[in-house]
């Protein structure tokens, strides 16, 4: 699973940044680094974003999560349904926030939360943001042993099933979301660079 951690972050790191990424099938394909037009793009009407604080939450938002100057778009439960479609800065944020609090969860203080988070406003800040939080989590799971893996609650973060699954289905499912999301991003990033033409 750490492999695979690893392999998902790597891509993703430089599907963001460039000048390189691995297109799936070995063969490199050059990227461009991302701009903050395209950080912020709305690919349909009423996106959820990552926003100013002063300006308030976006279209079905009621709030925005995390701290500082900049939050991301949410809602307490129920979440509006259907889900609004995301920006890479909302997607971006999301993970960041996740691997962070995780990992604090994990081998930390065990207090972080949502709100405890600082958003970021621009792309550097977004991606740096992520490599820190990708780097605590990689470093929560370096002391993890085999007991550990397989204790119920060992994680105890608090917006998750982490308190009452196995570690080891934790790992995996964060696994799946830095896939997943990692995929998402880099289906907006072509059809951003599609649209330019």
């Amino acid at each position: 699973m750490l492999e695979q951690f690893d392999f998902a972050r790597e891509r993703l790191a430089c599907r963001l940044s460039g000048p390189v990424m691995d297109s799936g099938d070995g063969a490199d394909t050059r990227v461009g680094p991302m701009t903050d037009e395209e950080f912020f793009w709305e690919p349909v009407p009423d996106c959820w974003s990552v926003r100013r604080r002063t300006d308030g939450p976006g279209p079905r938002a009621t709030l925005l999560a995390g701290t500082g100057d900049w939050g991301r778009d949410g809602a307490s439960y129920p979440h509006p349904w259907p889900p609004p479609v995301t920006t890479i800065a909302w997607r971006l944020s999301h993970l960041s926030e996740m691997l962070t609090v995780r990992a604090d969860h994990t081998a930390g203080s065990h207090s972080l939360t949502r709100d405890d988070y600082r958003v970021s406003g621009d792309t550097a800040g977004a991606i740096a943001a992520f490599e820190a939080g990708a780097t605590a989590w990689r470093k929560a799971l370096s002391g993890v042993d085999d007991v550990a893996l397989d204790t119920v609650g060992y994680c105890t973060y608090p917006h998750g099933s982490d308190p009452d699954d196995p570690f080891i289905d934790i790992v995996w499912w964060v696994n799946q979301e830095v896939l997943h999301h990692g995929a998402e991003i880099a289906l907006l990033r072509d059809l951003y660079r599609a649209g330019q033409h």
